[in-house]
């Protein structure tokens, strides 16, 4: 790991306990960079060091990124802390994901830059969010969410999509998941990735991603089908058909080409060595 503080895992297992490690690491991080960049004071008091809690944090800055859109400030704020104080998994989800921020992106060094910066993190919490809302019942909230994430993060994430903890997404330009999309736990995605439908009629009409998967940038993943668990799909693939369980598909039609080298893709981020390994 990159940090001599401590591992995002044992980090977020720490605040699992009752002391959030992560959110004291983030104002410590925001302290050193006040350090560095003094002009820059009022600004991180501002997004964390005026704040209580990780959760405040995310929902205040995202409140405030998706004003520029239009967003009511104070709604989306209020409707962060209800769903928070009323969902704990919501918390346990956000801590999960800017935990896999750190871990995959070789480019993050600090709770900081996901926190306040990286608006792949920031479209995952928004539909969230979103998601939140819509099992109240409260779709029209939750719609709005998704048109602000999508002009404001370049994502269109439907807000009846199901996504497990631990999502990393990465740059996230152009994403689109669809309405009964699922998408399990510690899956990593890059940017201009399609989880489409297939048809409109009733009924599931998107992809099935299991744990682990690694999604490359471009993939088109098209219809009601199941990629297995800690599979890899290679960038610019056309997913039309299910992908077994730790196999390496690529091309158009999408095509299983290798197994995957990688015990588990989505942490390893590696969409190069299994397609060169085959030839292709």
């Amino acid at each position: 790991m990159r940090q001599t503080v401590a591992t995002p895992v044992a980090l977020r297992r720490e605040g699992a306990r009752g002391e959030d490690k992560i959110f004291a690491r983030l104002r410590v991080e925001a302290e050193e960079a006040i350090a560095r960049e003094r002009d820059l004071a009022g600004f991180f008091y501002e997004a964390v060091l005026s704040l209580g809690s990780l959760e405040q944090v995310v929902a205040r800055r995202i409140a405030l990124r998706l004003a520029g859109a239009g967003a009511s400030q104070p709604a989306v704020i209020a409707a962060f802390e209800d769903c928070f104080g009323a969902e704990a998994e919501l918390g346990e989800a956000l801590r999960a994901d800017i935990s896999a921020v750190l871990d995959r992106d070789p480019a993050c060094r600090r709770y900081l830059e996901p926190a306040l910066y990286f608006k792949g993190f920031h479209a995952i919490q928004t539909h969230r969010l979103a998601h939140a809302l819509w099992r109240r019942g409260r779709s029209d909230f939750a719609l709005l969410l998704q048109s602000f994430s999508s002009q404001v993060f370049q994502t269109d994430i439907h807000p009846g999509a199901r996504i497990g903890k631990g999502f990393f997404l990465d740059h996230a330009t152009g994403v689109v998941i669809g309405a009964t999309a699922v998408v399990e736990d510690d899956v990593s995605m890059l940017h201009g990735v399609t989880l489409g439908g297939s048809g409109k009629g009733p009924g599931e009409r998107h992809p099935k991603v299991r744990r682990g998967v690694l999604i490359g940038a471009g993939a088109l993943i098209l219809g009601n089908v199941e990629i297995g668990a800690r599979a890899l799909v290679a960038a610019g693939s056309v997913v039309l058909e299910n992908v077994p369980a730790h196999k390496t598909v690529a091309g158009v039609p999408a095509r299983v080409v290798n197994e995957v080298g990688a015990a588990e893709p989505a942490t390893a981020m590696d969409q190069v060595h299994d397609i060169i390994d085959a030839g292709l």
